[in-house]
């Protein structure tokens, strides 16, 4: 099998030959640890099963008084040179790292919205990274496509979660027209990514955080859950696989399957998304894709910990298929790029099919986190 069929045979919870592999995001140092100068590069050095494209965004500076202006005081002065602005007149600011954060977004009140237009998903440029990894990747690798659903962009355009969270009480019918203004925005830009040549989408909206989702149930089903699965739906008119990404503890919401998803990513170890069990009750109806720990082993552990914790992945959620291996978030700037490389070294070693009963038997009963959340970390 090349990288292709073996990712796709995974999402339609088959047994390919070996595990895959993938990752959300690579980020530096890791990126170009070994000498690649781009994604593409890295993903061909790496031989993964599958790579994650984002839209392309124009981005330009925010001048001070623009800041001052949107901000409602979120913006401070030591920020301005960094700040830049989309077209959905969100602002960002930058790490050293070049990882972008939303500072602030042009939806104060509904009255913003009266006068709001979106960009236009149809322009050009937004799908140039994609027919890139198309013209280099298509039948050999999965490319996998980054929307969003309901939450995300709805928050970045009123400027932060508490001001959405406050319209779930106040104006419900304001989350909702936001809700479908993102939609709109992002379906036509994915029909147009998967017509394109884009084999998988993947929502990147996140939920929760490691206590728990970040609304309550009712408030997911009532102001989430319909646009994901509008989202899913839309994928799937086109016959192409969605892959739900979301940090945190997810069980109180994990219902979510039901919209219709075909994998959930990325099972975070040390929110308690142990992927034994969620491979147990959900395995059944969705791939499950992770779980390798990034915020404690990846960036801290040794190689051979790191070769340990995939026997333990692959123990618990690899047999029978259905399991995609991967990080629990992301390949961070904080990871250490030797303990990528083990990652990825250990899970073709351990993860060709059939797997080695023995190991499964033995390591589907470790817990390596435990380690690691007893020591709080290194």
């Amino acid at each position: 099998m090349n990288g292709y069929e073996r990712f796709m045979a995974a999402l339609r919870r088959e047994q390919p030959d070996r595990v895959p592999l993938w990752e959300l995001i690579v980020n530096e140092p890791t990126l170009s640890a070994w000498g690649a100068r781009s994604l593409l590069e890295f993903v061909e050095q790496e031989d993964l099963d599958a790579i994650t494209i984002f839209e392309d965004v124009r981005l330009r500076p925010c001048e001070p008084a623009e800041v001052a202006e949107i901000s409602r005081g979120r913006a401070t002065a030591s920020d301005e040179e960094r700040l830049v602005v989309d077209d959905w007149g969100i602002v960002w600011g930058n790490t050293e790292f070049d990882i972008p954060y939303p500072v602030t977004g042009p939806i104060a009140d509904a009255s913003d919205l009266r006068n709001y237009s979106p960009p236009d998903p149809d322009e050009d440029f937004r799908l140039e990274s994609l027919r890139q990894a198309v013209a280099r990747f298509k039948g050999e690798r999965a490319i996998v496509f980054l929307t969003h659903d309901g939450f995300e962009f709805p928050h970045y355009l009123r400027g932060g979660m508490d001001y959405l969270f406050m319209d779930y009480i106040e104006n419900p019918s304001l989350v909702h027209e936001l809700a479908e203004l993102t939609l709109d925005y992002k379906v036509r830009l994915m029909q147009r990514a998967i017509d394109v040549g884009a084999d998988v989408v993947v929502s990147g909206d996140d939920y929760a955080s490691r206590a728990g989702p970040v609304m309550s149930p009712d408030h997911f089903r009532e102001f989430v859950w319909p646009y994901l699965k509008r989202s899913v739906e839309a994928a799937h008119e086109r016959n192409v696989p969605y892959i739900k990404h979301t940090d945190g503890k997810i069980w109180m919401i994990l219902d979510m399957v039901e919209a219709g998803i075909d994998a959930i990513d990325p099972l975070e170890q040390l929110a308690d998304m142990d992927i034994g069990r969620v491979k147990q009750q959900y395995g059944d109806r969705v791939t499950i894709v992770g779980n390798v720990d990034c915020t404690e082993l990846l960036p801290h552990a040794t190689p051979e910990e790191v070769e340990e914790a995939v026997k333990e992945t692959i123990a618990k959620g690899s047999p029978g298929g259905g399991h995609i291996l991967a990080s629990s978030n992301s390949i961070h700037p904080s990871v250490r790029p030797e303990n990528y490389r083990a990652m990825v070294e250990a899970a073709r070693r351990w993860g060709q099919y059939p797997l080695d009963p023995a190991m499964v038997e033995e390591y589907r009963q470790r817990n390596y986190i435990r380690q690691w959340t007893e020591k709080g970390g290194k």
